[in-house]
């Protein structure tokens, strides 16, 4: 039986992508991963660290085969050096994310996994980007989509699912809406469904405030928006608990109720998430029409060459975008 073809996007050339991309030559679980990138780039870097590895030039129809690096060639704008960024190659990053979503349209590809790029270089280009995630949402004409980060932890997968993204604290309580969380529960419980194969999700809830509020004292948004909008959902057969208090949901006892967290903002959940999974944790957006999941790190410019990256995240992403593929029925 053939394996789902993952489309896995170099990202950033400076960065470590180019080389966690390479330790795929050595892939042997879920999926058949093509890197799209700059074959010269990724034989460059190679060379450089000293590693003996084929590259392929992708082809429709081909079988993985033990050793070899498929590679889908894309030509950088200018060489690149591991560690230097250069605004020049801004374009070249959102040409590889463009590749992979058409090839995913056409049906080509059967998922996305992305390296990590670099927001400050491809601004610094003259196009203006906030992330993976928005990108994609645009490109697809999603008007909502979902952050969720996720890993393996000791005592079963851990998932955090955002209400927020990137958005400076202050901005957060007016944020959150009883139409947006309403959406994104949502979205959550559909792709919990369809491309996890839960039947039945159960979703964390976290409160906005210390403590939930405590009843009204450290704050009104649990009263006045998040408790009414879970019982409504309740009412609809959504499994649903909370608010809880932040920082006793992430305790085994309350995750062990749950297939999910929601989280109001980016560091009240991502905290709990990447220090019990970092360097095996992947980020997930759900939402769209097509599957994708990233690493959950950034480009890390100072180990850009040097071999030492952990390729940990970017394997779990792969992966999980496979599975995510088999999975998939919506």
């Amino acid at each position: 039986m053939s394996q789902p073809l993952i489309a896995v996007t170099s990202g950033e050339p400076a960065g470590i992508g180019p080389e966690l991309c390479l330790k795929l030559a050595d892939w042997s679980g879920a999926g058949h991963p093509v890197v799209l990138g700059d074959r010269d780039l990724l034989a460059e870097r190679a060379a450089a660290l000293g590693w003996s590895i084929t590259l392929r030039d992708h082809m429709p129809g081909q079988s993985a085969a033990a050793g070899h690096l498929d590679v889908l060639h894309l030509p950088l704008a200018k060489p690149a050096q591991a560690g230097l960024l250069d605004p020049a190659n801004g374009p070249y990053v959102l040409k590889l994310l463009d590749r992979a979503l058409l090839g995913c349209q056409r049906g080509e590809f059967a998922a996305i996994a992305t390296a990590p790029v670099h927001k400050g270089v491809i601004n610094q280009a003259g196009m203006a980007f906030t992330g993976h995630t928005e990108y994609l949402a645009e490109k697809t004409g999603t008007p909502l989509v979902v952050m969720m980060l996720a890993g393996d932890t000791p005592r079963g997968p851990l998932r955090v699912a955002l209400a927020t993204t990137h958005l400076p604290l202050k901005d957060v309580p007016a944020a959150i809406t009883a139409d947006l969380l309403e959406r994104i529960l949502r979205i959550l419980d559909h792709d919990l469904r369809r491309k996890y194969g839960i039947t039945a999700p159960r979703i964390l809830v976290t409160g906005l405030n210390p403590h939930a509020g405590e009843g009204g004292y450290l704050g009104r948004e649990e009263i006045d928006i998040i408790e009414p909008l879970l019982e409504k959902l309740r009412r609809e057969g959504m499994q649903l608990s909370g608010p809880h208090p932040a920082d006793t949901l992430f305790t085994p006892p309350v995750l062990a109720g749950g297939d999910a967290v929601l989280a109001m903002y980016h560091d009240q959940g991502l905290t709990a998430l990447k220090y019990a999974t970092f360097g095996n944790g992947i980020n997930v957006t759900l939402g769209l029409p097509i599957i994708r999941t990233s690493v959950d790190h950034g480009t890390a410019l100072t180990l850009a060459g040097t071999g030492q990256a952990n390729p940990g995240s970017l394997f779990a992403a792969v992966a999980e975008a496979a599975r995510m593929a088999a999975r998939n029925t919506a």
